[in-house]
């Protein structure tokens, strides 16, 4: 007897268990989709918005060059912090050029915190002024990847003057641009409730109604900030839903360090991005993007390389070791608060990609070409390798050349099996590369 004559599961049997799933089907698609193409950055910068000019980010970037000097440089610095020697030469030489050509590579504003409280007249000119800076460095080709606002939290006392910086300053930026630009960020803080995040889509959508610009066109990230939206009062977790609740609009939680541990009574000595508390909340955002193409990112550190030698020290290697942390961690951005920190940001996570590289590459070859090897990786390894090499590319800790040279996988490539859009394309792909 035949395996296909032992079959007794009939085809009306087989649809109607289609059809009992069709709505789990529909919910997986619209509700996890996967990764997308976005690139993500490394970090997050944060300025007060009436500090910003055009040439900020460039300064930030000489700056922190200058401030190598104390350490002995880019190779002083990877030696402090721990870069295998061997790496140090492939390391510090990307740290200079990306201080030279790009040290920020997300530059937020700031209208909350890092603003303060100021007159409405203050506020109202400083976001008009903000935005017309930050139009006329995008239109020059002077402004970072990405960039954007953060305005104040919709809690009662501050929600009308946020949303007023917001309308000021979209649609400035729109009558300067006459578009929504590429990497345009509006960072959503404090947020405790799903509610909430249903609320700001619906601002976004009326200011694309009112702009005439098209639907979908503005997305916001969350910061989490309040113990509300990691645990609610009915025993749920409020974070997952207000990934979804944004109806597509949410592009990433960003971990606040210290309002979350300030509102969980932790000391502020001891208030850091690895306290346990914090690894709890990050570990729930963790699970709450995954599959969902959200991008999640760690929290700051007050501890700025300034002061004695030996004090600036001590906060670099502070810094390294939370970006490592994170790294490991599977979280691969985070906020900068000074420009002290874009060095250390930079050479950790350079390290990080240049010292998996080899081994990587080597497993995602066999396995896109089929051979053997020591290791024998499932589809998802091999599409964690892709996504491990892409960053390593989007950042510029990678080449191109090197990569395309050590899998055969072109940067086209290479995406498409980072982010197949589902295992059906990923073996296609897979199965297209390994018969040339």
């Amino acid at each position: 007897m035949t395996a296909v004559s032992a079959r007794v599961l009939d085809a009306g049997f087989l649809r109607s268990i289609d059809d009992r799933l069709a709505a789990t089907d529909a919910a997986l698609a619209s509700r996890y989709p996967g990764e997308d193409e976005r690139r993500q950055p490394v970090h997050t910068v944060y300025v007060s918005a009436a500090d910003y000019t055009a040439e900020l980010p460039s300064q930030w970037g000489r700056q922190a060059a200058d401030m190598l000097e104390r350490v002995g440089g880019a190779d002083g610095l990877c030696d402090l912090v721990g870069i295998p020697s061997e790496l140090v030469a492939e390391v510090a030489p990307r740290v200079e050029a990306k201080l030279a050509t790009e040290p920020i590579e997300d530059l937020r504003l700031d209208f909350e915190d890092g603003y303060g409280t100021r007159a409405e007249a203050v506020e109202d000119a400083d976001a008009v002024a903000a935005a017309e800076r930050l139009a006329a460095a995008h239109a020059a080709g002077e402004a970072p990847a990405f960039f954007g606002i953060r305005f104040k939290c919709f809690e009662q006392p501050t929600r009308q003057r946020g949303l007023r910086t917001l309308d000021l300053f979209l649609g400035t930026l729109l009558a300067r641009l006459e578009t929504v630009p590429d990497g345009l960020v509006l960072t959503f803080p404090k947020v405790s409730t799903v509610t909430q995040v249903e609320a700001m889509a619906a601002v976004c959508s009326e200011l694309e109604r009112r702009h005439a610009v098209p639907a979908g066109s503005l997305g916001f990230e969350v910061q989490v900030e309040t113990p509300q939206l990691i645990l609610g009062a009915d025993g749920s977790v409020p974070v997952a839903a207000a990934v979804h609740a944004g109806a597509g609009r949410v592009t990433s939680l960003h971990y606040g360090t210290y309002d979350y541990s300030a509102s969980l009574q932790i000391a502020a000595a001891h208030q850091a991005a690895d306290h346990p508390a914090a690894d709890f909340a990050k570990h729930l955002m963790q699970l709450a993007v995954a599959g969902t193409g959200v991008h999640l990112a760690d929290g700051s550190t007050n501890l700025l390389p300034v002061g004695s030698k030996s004090q600036a020290m001590h906060a670099w290697r502070t810094h390294a070791g939370l970006v490592q942390r994170a790294l490991e961690r599977g979280i691969y951005q985070g906020w900068d608060m000074h420009p002290g920190h874009l060095p250390t940001r930079f050479a950790v996570t350079y390290a990080f990609f240049r010292r998996g590289f080899a081994p990587a590459a080597r497993r995602l070859a066999d396995y896109a070409a089929n051979t053997g090897s020591e290791v024998m990786d499932e589809p998802a390894t091999a599409r964690a390798l892709a996504r491990y090499l892409h960053r390593g590319l989007g950042c510029g800790a990678l080449d191109e050349i090197e990569v395309r040279s050590a899998t055969g996988l072109s940067g086209v490539q290479l995406a498409a099996l980072a982010r197949p859009k589902s295992d059906t394309e990923h073996l296609a792909t897979t199965t297209e590369r390994s018969h040339g």
